[in-house]
């Protein structure tokens, strides 16, 4: 069975298993849609936003020494957007309406989030390295691998006191 085909079925089991969810959307960093659920939203467009908060959130974090990026929560007089991390190349984002437990909301979303991330990780070690000898490091700042935004790293001073 094909990744894209298991993400999706995921999605299908976290609408299931929180019936306030009306919508479920996997997307790498790059916002690029892996598998969707989501009946009345646009996910091309819900999945960019997401990799640009996602972004954000990842750099938030990072400047406010906070440890790695797992979770953003977006309110909206509607109801909710949680945004998941799924490993370190993609995320998760559920909707739900108002009436949607947060606590609920958070568990299950978490635990998919970590379920997608597996599923993605078994599909890079069975398509082997990218580069002969072993996969290229991924780009790192303060040990921390970078968000969907592109930072600017001023060159060191070189003036000595």
């Amino acid at each position: 069975m094909a990744v894209e085909t298991e993400v999706l079925n995921e999605l299908h089991r976290l609408r299931t298993r929180i019936p306030e969810l009306t919508g479920a959307l996997a997307a790498g960093a790059d916002g690029l849609v892996l598998a969707e659920d989501m009946p009345d939203v646009q996910p091309e467009g819900l999945a960019a936003l997401t990799a640009a908060a996602l972004g954000v959130g990842r750099r938030m974090v990072d400047l406010a020494d906070r440890g790695e990026f797992r979770e953003l929560l977006v309110r909206g007089a509607g109801g909710y957007l949680a945004t998941y991390a799924a490993g370190p190349s993609a995320v998760l984002t559920l909707l739900a309406d108002d009436r949607a437990n947060v606590g609920r909301l958070h568990l299950e979303g978490r635990r998919g989030g970590a379920r997608i991330a597996e599923l993605l990780a078994a599909r890079s070690r069975d398509d082997g390295p990218a580069v002969p000898g072993g996969e290229p490091p991924a780009p790192q700042f303060r040990g921390r691998i970078l968000g969907a935004l592109p930072i600017r790293i001023p060159p060191q001073s070189r003036y000595e006191p």
